[in-house]
């Protein structure tokens, strides 16, 4: 019986991330390209053809299976910009006997829990919650965009942070330290130079949100204002699992909840959130289990009806 192979794809706005697998689990090869969630815009399809098969190409070089012509048994791949815009594509570009393409979201959570139900909170620049039950039913809360959405992520906690500046520059906030970090950290005279400062092209929204570290430590310094917009923000994410728990689970059903993403790189805000989410007794926290990619390689096996433990996994994806 000849030896079958998987394909496990991450992509998303910064990079794009792959990993093959036999139909043990064990990972054979891993490899990186460029982003990859536009196929529509400027250049959007050679960017988009150039991440998957770089990042493709380098997992087949690390497995040593270039050395002869490879089809995968299934492909599953996750996109941030979802798969309407890519399926024709990808099924020119990947030798399969089949392919799912379908969103960040799920490979994530896959990832997370190890291919189990549960719930998974995204939080980076912006943010997004999705869950999956023991039926395989799923459902999903948030990831509507800055605009209108997006609470508790990075953009937003900014966000929430150059509102109080400007309230306070104004006399009618509250004095907060995040004023004078905000304008040390990027060189703006005040509060209202920042806010125009916020709107050119010099400040796109992941650098926005990048600034949202700068919260955690005003807080951590003691200052109430952004401790509040973390605790708002915990809230808020928190109110996200709720949603999602309601749709998926019945009272009294164990749900693993993964928080991912850099703003629960804030202790504050972690534990907030755990604090919020753990209320309802049947929530448990926990720590990822696997990366994205991981996950995607997972929702392979599944859907080609193996149970398997991976092994051999690469560090940057536990």
């Amino acid at each position: 019986m000849s030896t079958q192979f998987f394909l496990g794809v991450d992509g998303g706005q910064s990079s794009t991330t792959a990993m093959v697998g036999d139909e043990f689990g064990r990972v054979l090869g891993y490899g990186r390209g460029g982003p990859c969630n536009h196929v529509r815009g400027p250049e959007g399809r050679e960017k988009f053809v150039d991440a998957i098969e770089t990042s493709v190409s380098q997992a087949l070089t690390s497995s040593r299976l270039h050395l002869g012509p490879v089809r995968f048994s299934v492909c599953c791949l996750g996109f941030s910009g979802g798969p309407a815009d890519k399926e024709d594509l990808l099924h020119q570009m990947l030798p399969s006997d089949r392919i799912l393409v379908t969103t960040d979201a799920l490979v994530a959570l896959s990832g997370a829990t190890a291919g189990q139900p549960g719930i998974i909170v995204i939080a980076g620049t912006g943010s997004i919650c999705f869950g999956r039950n023991q039926a395989g039913v799923t459902a999903r809360a948030g990831g509507w965009g800055y605009v209108y959405g997006d609470e508790g992520g990075g953009f937003h906690l900014t966000r929430q942070a150059l509102r109080a500046a400007l309230r306070m520059e104004e006399g009618w906030g509250p004095a907060t330290a995040l004023r004078e970090i905000l304008l040390a950290e990027t060189g703006a005279d005040n509060a209202n130079d920042l806010l125009h400062r916020f709107y050119t092209v010099d400040f796109p929204r992941p650098r926005i949100a990048g600034l949202s570290k700068l919260v955690d430590q005003a807080a951590l310094d003691g200052d109430g204002v952004a401790r509040d917009i973390l605790n708002e923000a915990a809230q808020q994410l928190a109110t996200f699992i709720a949603a999602v728990r309601h749709q998926l689970f019945k009272p009294g059903d164990s749900a693993a909840v993964a928080p991912v993403g850099g703003v629960f790189h804030s202790r504050l805000l972690k534990e907030r959130f755990r604090m919020l989410v753990e209320l309802e007794e049947c929530n448990r926290v926990i720590q990822p289990a696997y990366g994205p990619a991981a996950g995607a390689l997972l929702e392979a096996y599944r859907i080609a009806g193996l149970s398997v433990t991976l092994s051999n996994v690469p560090e940057s994806e536990k």
